[in-house]
């Protein structure tokens, strides 16, 4: 069990180390970063599952293969409540922090709150069906959430600085819903044959414009000598 677990752990550690040392210009406290990992391991998952079960009584979709049911599933029971719980940590406990000093910390914490929750997520499915299904996610579904943070938190950044702050921090929230909606859309309509494919496809989309936004902040880092 120990070795399935640090299975479902190492993409994780692997991507908090990536953005950790990408944030170049000035570190954040480790205390706040590992408090942010627990709040999405525990506190996120556990707001999603009530969520969820609210969703099951005003939504109730049926198991079948109805593509408006499944396109409703990706975007708003599952892309909406994980994003939206992911977020109210990142807005509520972790922007209004003084050491949240740089645009490019909208990225650190959004990273960590979402690795929490993939790192939740994945011992849950690898515990379940092993290391096959570790190897899989570990190129797919753990980087897709970093992705999904790093969206967010390229705008979440952006708006502890400016004056228009909800409507930075909802198009955040926004961008990663779509993102990750259109991942999971595809992977739903698995029985339209071909169609995984643009699970992938959105997931490249993501990683690139991940890549882009890295990039934009720490090229216009306050703390940029």
């Amino acid at each position: 069990m120990i070795k399935l677990i640090l299975s479902a752990l190492a993409p994780v550690a692997l991507i908090i180390a990536y953005i950790y040392y990408s944030d170049i210009h000035e570190k954040e406290p480790k205390k706040l970063l590992v408090f942010s990992f627990l709040l999405g391991a525990i506190a996120s998952v556990i707001l999603a599952l009530i969520m969820y079960e609210g969703f099951d009584v005003i939504l109730p979709l049926k198991e079948n293969f109805n593509i408006q049911e499944q396109i409703i599933k990706a975007f708003v029971v599952v892309a909406f409540t994980e994003e939206f719980c992911k977020y109210i940590i990142v807005r509520y406990y972790a922007q209004p922090k003084k050491d949240f000093n740089e645009k490019f910390d909208g990225i650190v914490y959004a990273v960590m709150v979402s690795m929490g929750f993939a790192a939740t997520e994945n011992i849950i499915y690898v515990l379940q069906n092993g290391y096959e299904i570790a190897l899989t996610r570990a190129f797919t579904a753990i980087p897709a959430h970093a992705t999904f943070g790093i969206l967010m938190g390229y705008f979440m950044g952006k708006a502890k600085f400016r004056k228009n702050k909800w409507l930075l921090n909802l198009t955040g929230l926004g961008l990663a819903i779509l993102f990750h909606g259109l991942y999971d859309v595809f992977l739903f309509l698995d029985f339209i044959p071909g169609i995984a494919a643009g699970a992938f496809a959105s997931l490249i989309i993501g990683l690139l414009l991940s890549r882009k936004a890295i990039k934009n902040h720490q090229d216009t880092s306050r703390f940029k000598t």
